[in-house]
């Protein structure tokens, strides 16, 4: 997505969750609170690929366990010209150590491993595995590139050809039909805490959420301030994390640092999420394991420690990033109330289009903390978001609705809330700074009905409908009543509208509908403006708006009123047909 939205407003520190060494997204900010004094760096110098001859022997660095780099070695078995992008070559090498052993192959979250020539000098970082299954051939970026920002296309899995499948299939286990089906970037599924694996996957289902983050893993629990890996434990071959969020939700991936020179961290060797310039969070990271997997690549499980620095850029040869200075985040907020029981949490985003994603799963998560079950129920949502324009002018966005559900109350209150943030979070120029949200959830899940309308006709009221068409005239008003059923018994509330003057000899329809049954809240902003008049005239799920469509010669003619809100949601609804005399 190619827009100048940023989010601002620095934060203090919030614990952040144990995540599975995968995944992440998205982009852009600056500015923030320092932290405590990076590692010292290596700076090693590149080795030249033009340079490499097959069977030069290599050493490497890489954690899969703790926090302390272990070393492995491997020799080169040839380099795959323009492998990884024009002008752009893929080392290729066979690796081995203890680890890589015990899991079959190389894992994703090793991505960014050093290797090292025997000299001593960098050649690149381990980034790329076979795409047809585990194995100990990886694919290596020339670290001589990893600061070059190349305008390539993004690549998905690299073809090899006869001769380098041969050449793989001498040196491992593979066959030279599996060394045929290419390499593949190792995978980067976005780890997610806060949220459970069932979530996810009910997320997941609904597949018409483009804000949705794909291929997601449930994470463990937060951990607290202060606890975990520091800042100095990213080092050549260290754990390097980056997060798009992190409080009650933190979104983030775990790979590995290639280097760290004069207070700068290049790590990973292929991109995050190919943003260019970007604000992701940069974190250490302590593996507790490598999961074994016998279909696709192995993966690393680690905790995040406290946040450490900014990812500046994100680009075809991997991720780098800045210690110290932290990138301004905005604040998504949740209060849910339920019984007797309630709580409020908060999510920091650092990512602008990460906020439609945290605000979903934050309100997921609280959600599920305080009502600690998948139950029916009501809710009375109110949200506001704050920020402002590219001009600097401030905007508040304030919305309350009422949802109902027979199933699950939390999933069907998210959803459009994320939408609408996703979608102003898209508008140019605009800076999300807080999103706030307050959720006061009951039992009670009953809704109304429009079951019949009525008109007000010679000091009695009669049903309006089939056979029945409303006779009134220009200029007057209509009076009516919505005639709503439901569990707890029978209402009727006002409807009456005015025809407009010029109506006479017209003929059309009358149209009395329930607040979630309308189209208003199926249209999306992309404007400050708009998002107001979005929030102006939403009709609200327990209103009810009563239309008038009279069409008079070739012109149409139209009035509109909306009810005050009711104790519950309004469903359903009547069309009656309409005679101006």
């Amino acid at each position: 997505m190619s827009h100048s939205t940023v989010m601002s407003r620095g934060r203090a520190l919030a614990s952040l969750g144990a995540v599975l060494g995968l995944g992440l997204s998205m982009a852009a900010v600056t500015g923030g609170t320092a932290t405590s004094a990076e590692p010292a760096g290596d700076c090693k110098a590149a080795y030249p690929v033009a340079s490499l001859t097959d069977g030069d022997a290599v050493t490497g660095l890489t954690v899969s366990k703790g926090t302390t780099p272990e070393g492995f070695t491997g020799e080169v078995l040839g380099v795959l010209d323009d492998g990884i992008g024009p002008d752009l070559d893929m080392v290729l090498v066979r690796l081995d150590s203890p680890a890589i052993q015990q899991a079959g192959g190389i894992w994703s979250g090793m991505s960014g491993s050093p290797v090292y020539a025997a000299d001593g000098r960098l050649i690149g970082a381990v980034a790329y595995g076979l795409a047809y299954g585990p194995s100990p051939v990886a694919g290596v970026t020339p670290f001589e590139d990893m600061d070059n920002y190349l305008a390539s296309a993004r690549p998905g899995t690299i073809k090899v050809g006869g001769a380098v499948a041969r050449t793989i299939a001498g040196h491992s286990d593979v066959t030279r039909a599996q060394a045929e089906e290419g390499l593949s970037q190792l995978k980067m599924p976005l780890g997610v805490s806060g949220i459970g694996a069932r979530r996810l996957e009910q997320a997941q289902a609904t597949g018409k959420h483009a804000w949705l983050p794909k291929e997601t893993y449930a994470m463990g629990s937060s951990a607290a301030p202060g606890v975990g890996a520091g800042p100095d434990t990213i080092v050549a071959g260290g754990n390097l994390a980056a997060s798009l969020s992190y409080g009650d939700v933190t979104q983030a991936g775990v790979g590995t640092a290639t280097s760290v020179c004069n207070g700068k961290v290049v790590g990973f060797g292929h991109p995050m999420a190919f943003l260019g310039a970007t604000t992701l969070t940069m974190h250490p990271a302590d593996a507790i394991y490598i999961q074994e997997e016998s279909l696709g690549a192995p993966f690393k499980v680690a905790n995040l420690g406290a946040p450490a620095g900014t990812i500046t850029d994100d680009h075809l040869t991997g991720i780098t990033g800045l210690f110290g200075t932290l990138p301004e985040t905005a604040d998504i907020t949740s209060a849910v109330s339920y019984r007797d029981r309630s709580r409020t949490g908060a999510s920091h985003v650092s990512v602008p289009s990460g906020a439609a994603a945290t605000t979903f799963y934050e309100l997921v998560a609280n959600h599920d903390r305080v009502l600690d079950a998948i139950v029916p129920g009501s809710e009375l949502l109110s949200w506001t978001i704050t920020g402002h324009e590219g001009d600097g002018s401030p905007f508040t966005i304030s919305v309350t609705d009422r949802y109902a559900s027979d199933y699950d109350i939390t999933f069907d209150s998210a959803y459009e809330l994320a939408d609408f943030v996703y979608s102003l979070s898209a508008v140019r120029g605009v800076t999300i700074d807080d999103v706030t949200m307050d959720s006061d959830v009951i039992d009670d899940n009953s809704t109304w009905e429009v079951s019949r309308v009525e008109q007000y006709v010679g000091g009695a009221w009669t049903k309006a409908g089939k056979g029945a068409p409303i006779v009134t005239e220009a200029g007057k008003t209509l009076r009516l009543r919505a005639v709503l059923t439901g569990a707890t018994g029978t209402r009727t509330v006002p409807v009456s509208l005015k025809v407009p003057e010029k109506a006479s000899g017209s003929m059309g329809r009358l149209f009395v509908v329930g607040g979630s049954y309308t189209w208003s809240r199926l249209s999306y902003p992309n404007s400050v403006a708009q998002a107001e008049k979005y929030a102006d005239t939403l009709v609200r799920n327990d209103q009810i708006q009563v239309s008038l469509d009279v069409a008079k010669r070739r012109s149409s003619l139209t009035a509109s009123k909306v009810t005050q809100p009711l104790d519950k949601v309004v469903v359903g609804g009547k069309r009656v047909r309409v005679i101006v005399q």
